[in-house]
Order: structure tokens, then C-alpha cells, then sequence
């Protein structure tokens, strides 16, 4: 199935490596140019903010699916194609579950551990079989990945990993 609509999750902050904005602007520029378009949390700040400003710079099309609570702290982006506006965090990841054909995951925090976990999960449910990716930029994963190892090791999990996981070293 073609990627019309890719949900990108990712950190609010920069993060210290390079390498994480490079990646972002790169991605960015390869779904313009592919006709991709972005859905992502609304943001202006960190990653949040590179990945959108680089998608309508090169052209593309963004759609910001931001809670409330950060319109009031004046986080949403004002300068993407459509900002949705939801009631709270739940609704949103939701939302943008609901807009992507699939999601790939960039360096972040908690919040991009958060919906990493719920996507993976509600992909293991059942509740959507969207194909999700991490960029595993500079290694930035690689205890995560390596987590998930111990986890398929000890049983914990019903399937491979990789039947729901696709790793990434490079944007394209």
C-alpha cells in the first residue's frame, strides 16, 4: 500500500546530535517531494517544528493535530497547511492515527515513547495495521531496540517484534 500521509512522531527539543535535525530535514524533503503528507502533533518547537517547517518550505502539505493545552501555552504551529485543535493528548493521538497511512518514529522523549507503545499496541489489537517505523538516527534507539529484544526473548510478546517494527538507519 502507498504512503499517502505519514504521522511523524518526535521531540518537542533538538536533542544534542546533529545527526537528529539532519535526518528530520531529509525525511522532510522526501516527503514533499513524494507528495507525503505530514501528520504530526502541531507544534513550532524542536524536531516538531524542523519536520513542519521543512515539509511546507520544500512544498508539502502539514496537518498539526494539537491539544488545547499547548495552543495555550502558544506551542501550535501557525504556519502549516491546517492545524486541528482537539480537546486533550488522548484525542489527538488518535486523530493522528486516524489521518496516517502509516508513522515513523525520530528521537524524542517521553511523549514519543508514548506513542510509539499505544501505535504498536493498538497495532497489535488489531485496531490498525499500519506500518510503523523508527529512525534509528546515530543509534539514538538502539537500547530501546535492544529492550525489545529482551522482551521477544522472554516471552512476553505474541509475534516478532519485526512484524510490527521496521528499523531504520536512514531517512530514505
Amino acid at each position: 500500500m502507498a504512503i499517502r500521509s505519514l504521522a511523524v512522531f518526535c521531540g518537542s527539543k533538538f536533542g544534542n546530535n546533529p545527526l537528529f535535525k539532519t535526518h528530520t530535514v531529509a525525511l522532510a524533503k522526501l516527503m514533499a517531494t513524494h507528495g507525503v503528507t505530514l501528520v504530526y502533533g502541531g507544534g513550532n518547537v524542536g524536531i516538531m517544528g524542523i519536520i513542519a517547517d521543512e515539509v511546507m518550505n520544500n512544498g508539502g502539505k502539514v496537518i498539526g493535530v494539537i491539544p488545547k493545552v499547548l495552543v495555550a501555552w502558544e506551542r501550535q504551529h501557525t504556519s502549516i497547511s491546517e492545524l486541528l485543535v482537539v480537546d486533550d493528548m488522548h484525542t489527538r493521538k488518535k486523530k493522528m492515527y486516524d489521518l496516517c497511512d502509516a508513522a515513523v518514529i525520530l528521537p524524542g522523549g517521553f511523549g514519543t515513547l508514548d506513542e510509539l507503545f499505544e501505535m504498536v499496541t493498538w497495532n497489535q489489537l488489531s485496531i490498525h495495521d499500519k506500518r510503523i517505523f523508527i529512525l534509528n538516527s546515530g543509534g539514538f534507539y538502539n537500547h530501546l531496540i535492544a529492550h525489545i529484544g529482551q522482551m521477544q526473548d522472554e516471552n512476553f510478546l505474541y509475534e516478532e517484534a519485526r512484524e510490527r517494527i521496521i528499523i531504520l538507519d536512514e531517512p530514505a
